[in-house]
């Protein structure tokens, strides 16, 4: 069976040659989330809090797209600018994850795409 290619309107299009997400199987692997709307392509990032939602909601849609959730991720990699805003990101991120978190790495990186404060990606499995 190929690879399955996922796309939905309801997250940000990629910003390069990349797919929101690969189907391979039951895994799914799905691209690193900023807080961009899908809507307007606006950065979404008053604050930490509100910028972590709103990667997490972009990242539900690309999950929800493939008709996985939030239940079906096994693991997480956030990437931080500033790894002193770790408590308030994983606040807003733990509210996604309230029953059995899956494994997880953060790691603070000098940049990131369009110099938001937060990238996540996953890896989900049915």
């Amino acid at each position: 069976m190929p690879n399955q290619i996922i796309f939905t309107p309801e997250a940000p299009s990629p910003i390069g040659p990349y797919s929101q997400a690969v189907l391979a199987g039951s895994t799914l692997y799905v691209s690193g989330q900023i807080a961009l709307d899908p809507e307007t392509g606006e950065l979404i990032n008053e604050n930490i809090t509100e910028e972590t939602h709103a990667v997490m909601k972009n990242m539900e849609a690309v999950l929800r797209a493939a008709n996985f959730s939030f239940a079906d991720v096994v693991k997480c990699t956030i990437f931080i600018r500033d790894m002193g805003q770790f408590g308030t990101i994983n606040e807003a991120y733990g509210q996604y994850f309230k029953l059995n978190p899956p494994a997880r790495e953060t790691v603070e990186v000098s940049k990131l795409p369009k110099n938001v404060n937060v990238e996540i990606s996953c890896i989900a499995v049915k």
